[in-house]
């Protein structure tokens, strides 16, 4: 792992946001269009990710499908939050990496029981860590991992969505 210490830019970032609260809203936009098949071509800032189904869904297995991008999406948030966290509370992290699981059940998706939730009904994962920290340290870092990652708050948190249909 990049032996680079984040506390600077820790300290940086509180520093400004303390003192312009104007700048601690956050706006990060998707843009996606269904290309051929299940195939989606999404715009993230500049970058294009491919999302697909497996060819078992009717896809053509060009990318990840997108409930694994949310899987993804919460590792990956959940490492950096572990780095970012670890420094800033100058707890000792060599390494870390995530591996998550989506557990659902397809009659959700399917529609043949809506009491089923059509997405996930639970994540389970393990967090692998490197460190000569105390357990103690490890938990206090947890609990703030816990606490702040931005992807897990929007899975363990109802967030408002609202959608609107045009027609073209």
């Amino acid at each position: 792992m990049d032996k680079k210490n984040f506390k600077a830019i820790w300290e940086q970032k509180r520093d400004v946001l303390k003192q312009n609260p104007d700048k601690c809203r956050v706006t990060v936009r998707a843009d996606s269009k269904l290309v051929e098949g299940f195939m989606s071509r999404v715009k993230a800032r500049d970058f294009e990710i491919v999302v697909d189904q497996n060819k078992g869904m009717g896809g053509s297995d060009q990318g990840p499908r997108p409930s694994e991008y949310v899987l993804a999406a919460l590792a990956a948030c959940h490492e950096v939050t572990y780095r970012l966290y670890a420094d800033a509370l100058s707890i000792a992290l060599e390494s870390v990496s995530v591996s998550v699981t989506g557990h659902s059940d397809a009659r959700g998706f399917f529609g043949l029981d809506d009491s089923i939730r059509a997405g996930f009904s639970h994540v389970t994962g393990e967090i692998r860590v490197r460190s000569s920290a105390s357990d103690e340290d490890l938990e206090r870092l947890r609990n703030a991992v816990n606490q702040h990652c931005p992807v897990l708050d929007d899975l363990t948190r109802p967030v408002a969505v609202e959608l609107t249909l045009v027609r073209e």
